[in-house]
């Protein structure tokens, strides 16, 4: 057996008391970290880390993050448990977290035989906004978070930033993000909420259970960050049901909920704001933002494309991937939605 795989196997039980511990397979889902099965004598865990062909110093700080976000929040969300945070690269080559296994599924394009229907969707999209409302009104500073975020001006920052980014790194004519851009500057609500953002929730990002429907966890927290988490919302709306563009832009993120009957994207709000206590107020702005904001980011993947840098389905995908986000961001503004 390797090193790494003894050298672990002796952390786990000098640290843990676990017996026999080992990592055994890498497991599917989580975005740019790595997921690994670990197997005990009592029973699984995982570990996340930073991808193992990474060359960055500073690459296992997404994981740190998610560890520290994750272990304030139990108790509050539905999150892992984090048992352990180790710096010590000579355990298993690299910095990791060690976190409880759940034995759930994450849906993409089709929910579970066990629960294929429209309830079902509809059930799980009122839980994952009721979830997020907790996020959004966990006490994050007594939580000890307020190292981990700049809520000040926060949305103001993040709208200059990609404009900027855009603006130095042009990659074809897409007028529309300088435009919307400036239309998201001029219309920053004033009186925006300060909170929990996970950065990335939507569906695809939990867990649920594998015989009803049932949310768990939610997962892939390595985007966290203290903000206005009405943006989180916008982001969970702006995935959901049908979509005002056919085909839409990123059409496999939460794909499932677009099917006949599901609820309305206003009554997932309601259920938010029923549990975060927060009136989800300028709802035409946080949809806005979050079609213009993930737009502006994964063009920057399109530029790597037409330079040769990389050569996958989702980075050519692009080419019309961003202008319809960018057409549902114009939609948006106008309260089309």
């Amino acid at each position: 057996m390797s090193q790494p795989r003894d050298s672990f196997t002796t952390w786990a039980n000098a640290e843990l008391g676990l017996s026999g511990a080992r990592i055994e397979r890498e497991l599917s889902g989580g975005n740019s970290n790595l997921t690994r099965l670990v197997v005990h004598d009592d029973g699984q865990l995982v570990i996340r880390s930073a991808p193992a062909n990474t060359i960055s110093p500073k690459a296992h700080l997404g994981v740190q993050r998610e560890a520290k976000f994750m272990s304030a929040l139990a108790g509050h969300a539905p999150v892992p448990k984090v048992l352990r945070w180790c710096g010590d690269e000579a355990v298993i080559g690299q910095p990791f977290a060690l976190v409880e296994h759940i034995d759930g599924v994450s849906i993409t394009e089709a929910l579970p035989a066990s629960y294929d229907n429209v309830a079902s969707m509809n059930s799980l999209g009122l839980q994952l906004a009721s979830a997020l409302g907790d996020i959004a009104c966990a006490p994050w500073e007594q939580l000890g978070l307020a190292e981990l975020g700049r809520p000040d001006n926060f949305l103001q920052r993040q709208i200059e930033r990609w404009l900027s980014v855009r603006e130095q790194q042009v990659t074809r004519e897409l007028p529309e993000i300088a435009r919307l851009g400036s239309w998201l500057l001029d219309n920053i609500p004033a009186d925006g909420p300060v909170g929990i953002v996970h950065g990335d929730y939507h569906l695809d990002n939990t867990l649920c259970a594998h015989q009803d429907a049932r949310l768990m966890a939610v997962i892939d927290w390595e985007m966290a960050t203290i903000g206005d988490p009405l943006s989180d919302l916008g982001l969970l709306l702006m995935f959901w049901g049908p979509r005002s563009v056919e085909p839409p832009g990123f059409a496999h993120v939460q794909a499932v909920s677009r099917r006949e009957d599901v609820l309305p994207r206003r009554d997932l709000a309601d259920a938010w704001s029923r549990t975060s206590g927060i009136e989800p107020a300028n709802l035409n702005f946080y949809l806005c933002f979050a079609f213009w904001r993930l737009a502006a980011i994964v063009e920057g993947a399109y530029g790597l494309y037409l330079g040769g840098k990389v050569d996958t389905e989702y980075a050519k995908g692009l080419e019309r991937d961003v202008p319809a986000l960018l057409q549902e961001a114009a939609l948006a503004a106008q309260g089309n939605w």
